[in-house]
């Protein structure tokens, strides 16, 4: 599933750009997009801070009443989101602007299939390798994303599990083990220690009978007779035994 935000005072280049994107699903039947409308940035922005909005990419108008696309953009940035930004616009005036913010692209009305679908393209497979190294988590009622590389190992703690982190950090998540191991497993660096450990094996220092050595310098210790499960997923993951 892919979101998708169209930001737009006209309604009717809402509704054109949107035709794009139904055309382009009928070309790709595994794709599946979901798109919400906006006809303002104010409502974008809104929905974006209060409510968690995650867009994986946003087509904005540069010209807008109230706020400009770029100020929107700004703010969005500000905010830490780092959606990916096309502008959508009539003048090449703001180009510089749009390079300021990272904008992804800079097209110019009106839009077309011959030039959309391109960009659709790169951009669903950018996506997905992303998606391939990151997975989202609802940390204080906000949805946030966690790069895969970043978790050293999950530890499970009563009703909660906590993340820890290579800078060191820790997060606190009130799901179960099982949904974490769910989440993760896409990765096959994650191997499981026990039922309280979630362990990240391109963080792992060395490996001996009591302790699992972490780069990060924590120290996990498997349970009783688990040290040969571990040692051959281990060396089944290097070595590919």
């Amino acid at each position: 599933m892919y979101l998708i935000a169209l930001c737009d005072d006209e309604v009717e280049q809402l509704h054109k750009t949107e035709q794009i994107f139904t055309q382009y699903r009928a070309h790709h039947l595994t794709e599946d997009f979901r798109i919400e409308r906006f006809e303002n940035a104010g409502a974008l922005l809104e929905m974006i801070e209060k409510q968690g909005y995650l867009p994986d990419l946003i087509m904005m108008d540069i010209y807008m009443p109230g706020q400009l696309g770029i100020e929107a953009a700004r703010e969005l940035r500000r905010m830490g989101n780092r959606s990916r930004i096309v502008f959508l616009t009539t003048s090449k005036d703001f180009a510089l602007d749009a390079y300021e913010v990272e904008a992804s692209q800079y097209l110019i009305k009106p839009l077309s299939s011959k030039t959309l679908f391109p960009l659709l393209d790169r951009f669903l497979e950018e996506i997905g390798e992303e998606r391939r190294k990151y997975i989202l988590i609802r940390i204080e009622g906000k949805v946030q994303r966690i790069a895969v590389d970043d978790i050293v190992y999950c530890e499970a703690q009563s009703k909660t599990q906590c993340l820890h982190f290579a800078n060191g950090t820790q997060c606190m998540l009130r799901i179960t083990m099982a949904k974490i191991a769910q989440m993760l497993s896409p990765y096959p660096e994650f191997m499981r220690v026990g039922i309280a450990y979630l362990v990240n094996m391109e963080h792992i220092e060395c490996i001996s009978k009591l302790e699992i050595q972490m780069d990060t310098g924590r120290k996990i210790y498997p349970p009783r007779g688990a040290y040969q499960a571990v040692q051959e997923k281990y060396f089944a993951y290097y070595c590919g035994e």
